[in-house]
């Protein structure tokens, strides 16, 4: 019961995915005069804190070694890691005490988008220290999912002047006898018979993949100054749930101290039954990054009037030689986001309200870099490249109009539908769109396809139409049709460069972290809604067992 003050009907908690780095090294330096190098390798991440070291093994410059890194990922964060080798010359922790072999710097993302493993070149003190093979798993032993469905009868009566407001919590069982909330149903008001709703959960999350393991699970009567009353509470397994509705699935609901106060006249606070139980295979973002599926980008740039003049300090677009500028920000904060998942880092970079030379034609759809056959820019580096020439030869104009941009990117989506790609629109805008009944229509067409579309408001503008196209609370919908699933996020810049003290790093982590957390859901909600499943994990640079096993070019 504790913890009840701060209830939210409906909710559930969502376990955080984890996964194990492994580690390998071939060829390196032979730092020791008499014998072969002493290896342990440290492994340090973001503001250089030490996150682990592995065991030492003595005498090989080819080690394997045992100890694991767990660790969370998160897709959209820029998760950065540092691998660097020592050779142990002593008990000391202090690295300047030890011979150092190599490193290697990248990111939790480009590890997993490799498919099994990934292997990179060492830095170190000679030009060839050999080479490290990075590998990561995600710790999921199970990957199913249990869709539920709950009834009560003649629950006990709590409220004063009515009946009860009843729902359920559900607990699970861990090792050390505790139990630890795992979901909430909602609130059933004023009724002592409720049918709740159905609902999915992790089956990780309800019992850790062991279907023997005990589930309790409580009976409550919700009131507004959360003080909830206890009506009962029963345990169950999800072997006994998986048999669906049964006589054996419907529980007696019990009070400890209600049945030690009334002795053998208490009978039950009421009954609580299974009407439903099905437990279906679940796929996670990871296996299909990790079976080769590949996440495209498109950044959509405004050049419309209302930015200012790039050449006075007020416009949103001006070139400051200090700090960059919030579109620079934005592109920054996706772009070395995205980037890992891309192998060939090719992305297409369009600006819209813009008047182009040489005669002066406004355009909604043009290319970055002046280049409509072939608008692709390499890596994130490319795209802001061609931004910054864009705003020297392009006259800032308008209106703000999205759809052409959105009907690019869907175009492309419409030919992949098969699972092998997933496209990402960014759209970054000053203002208040002009052409909202076209976008509209355009985002939901565009949401039965492989695709996202992130909009990252700027400037001090009113941006309700914006909230209007992220349809997490109202589906969005056009001319009596409702959208496939909710593709948009939206996010106002602003909410960050307070809080973030106008640091540009800090805000390009908080904006990167906001914007692409819906990403992994909406990808695999259209995998899903397409019945499509991951291939197996790419196979990269898996069968390097010994040095001869490299590639000539590698060795």
């Amino acid at each position: 019961m504790d913890g009840m003050s701060n209830f939210q009907p409906g909710t559930g908690v969502a376990p955080a995915t984890l996964v194990e780095i492994s580690v390998s090294c071939r060829k390196l330096i032979d730092a020791d005069v008499f014998s072969k190098s002493d290896p342990s390798k440290y492994h340090t991440f973001t503001k250089e804190v030490l996150f682990g070291r592995t065991e030492i093994i003595w005498n090989n410059l080819n080690p394997d070694f045992v100890k694991k890194f767990v660790m969370h990922y998160y897709f959209e964060q820029s998760q950065k890691l540092k691998f660097e080798i020592y050779d142990v010359d002593s008990k000391s922790a202090d690295l300047s005490k030890h011979d150092f072999l190599g490193r290697m710097e990248c990111s939790l993302g480009e590890i997993v988008s490799s498919g099994s493993r990934m292997q990179r070149r060492l830095s170190g003190p000679k030009k060839d220290s050999g080479h490290i093979i990075v590998g990561a798993e995600e710790l999921s032993s199970c990957k199913e999912q249990v869709h539920m469905q709950f009834c009560a009868h003649k629950l006990d009566k709590k409220d004063f002047f009515g009946k009860s407001d009843p729902f359920l919590t559900f607990y699970r069982a861990n090792e050390d006898g505790s139990y630890t909330v795992v979901h909430r149903t909602e609130v059933i008001k004023k009724t002592l018979n409720p049918t709740w709703r159905p609902f999915t959960i992790q089956v990780r999350a309800l019992c850790n993949g062991d279907y023997d393991r005990s589930i309790k699970v409580e009976c409550y009567d919700w009131d507004a100054d959360g003080g909830h009353d206890f009506i009962g509470e029963f345990m169950t397994t999800l072997r006994e749930l998986t048999r669906g509705p049964s006589p054996q699935n419907v529980f007696e609901c019990i009070s400890p101290k209600k049945k030690a106060k009334k002795g053998s006249k208490y009978k039950n606070s009421g009954t609580v039954e299974l009407m439903s139980c099905r437990v279906e295979k679940v796929y996670t973002f990871l296996d299909y990054v990790r079976g080769g599926t590949q996440i495209h980008c498109t950044f959509s740039v405004d050049f419309t009037a209302s930015n200012g003049d790039p050449k006075t300090s007020g416009s949103l677009h001006y070139m400051n030689p200090y700090r960059p500028n919030p579109y620079q920000n934005a592109l920054r904060a996706v772009g070395n986001i995205i980037q890992d998942y891309d192998t060939d880092k090719l992305f297409p970079a369009l600006g819209f309200g813009a008047r182009l030379p040489p005669d002066g034609v406004v355009s909604h759809e043009f290319a970055l870099n002046g280049n409509p056959n072939n608008p692709y820019c390499q890596g994130i580096d490319g795209v802001l490249d061609a931004y910054n020439k864009a705003l020297y030869s392009v006259q800032l104009y308008g209106p703000t109009n999205f759809a052409p941009c959105v009907n690019h990117v869907a175009k492309f989506a419409a030919q992949r539908r098969e699972g092998n790609d997933y496209f990402i629109l960014l759209i970054i805008t000053d203002g208040i769109i002009t052409d909202m009944p076209q976008t509209c229509e355009a985002i939901v067409s565009a949401a039965s396809l492989p695709m996202s579309i992130i909009i990252i408001g700027v400037g001090d503008a009113d941006f309700d139409a914006m909230e209007v196209l992220d349809g997490d609370d109202v589906r969005l919908s056009s001319r009596g049709r409702y959208a496939e699933r909710d593709i948009v996020q939206f996010v106002p810049m602003r909410d960050f460069q307070g809080r973030a003290g106008d640091n540009p790093a800090t805000v390009q982590a908080m904006l990167a972290k906001e914007v692409l957390e819906e990403i992994p859901d909406q990808f695999l909600s259209f995998m899903k809604s397409h019945n499509i499943k991951p291939k197996p994990p790419l196979q990269r640079q898996l069968t390097i067992s010994s040095v001869t096993s490299l590639p000539a070019s590698e060795r």
